[in-house]
């Protein structure tokens, strides 16, 4: 499976190692699924996650941080942006996670805001799928 996590996700993989979106990273890092980003996304991905309330959760310090996603770039499938859909989406950011799954062929996007993503299913042909969702899938 190819897919394109939203930053929300990775965020709860970063604040908990006790959920679903844990559990998915764990499946990325070890292979089940090829996560694709593209380097907008993934620069966003590193912004969000240096925040200073994601980091006083996560408590990594700036060396620590700047180590685990070197190793999340090492796991993540590069994609280049060749076309824009824009705007099909209310959120900007969600419209670079919808390039990078166009862009990158992925036969999902992974997020919590399914709601957010609802006009994509049909008109990209793309599943829209929670963590728990996707895990599912994936250990199919």
């Amino acid at each position: 499976m190819r897919a394109v996590t939203d930053t929300a996700v990775l965020v709860a993989a970063f604040r908990s190692q006790g959920g679903s979106s844990y559990e998915l990273l764990q499946l990325a890092r070890s292979r089940q699924f090829a996560m694709l980003a593209t380097p907008a996304l993934f620069l966003e991905y590193e912004e969000v996650l240096s925040r200073p309330e994601h980091r006083a959760i996560h408590g990594l310090d700036r060396r620590e941080l700047d180590a685990v996603l070197d190793d999340l770039a090492a796991l993540i499938v590069p994609v280049e942006v060749r076309f824009q859909w824009r705007p099909q989406l209310a959120d900007a950011d969600d419209e670079m996670v919808l390039e990078a799954a166009i862009n990158g062929r992925a036969g999902c996007i992974i997020t919590y805001n399914t709601k957010d993503f609802a006009g994509v299913s049909k008109n990209f042909n793309l599943r829209v799928l929670t963590p728990a969702a996707a895990i599912k899938e994936i250990k199919r």
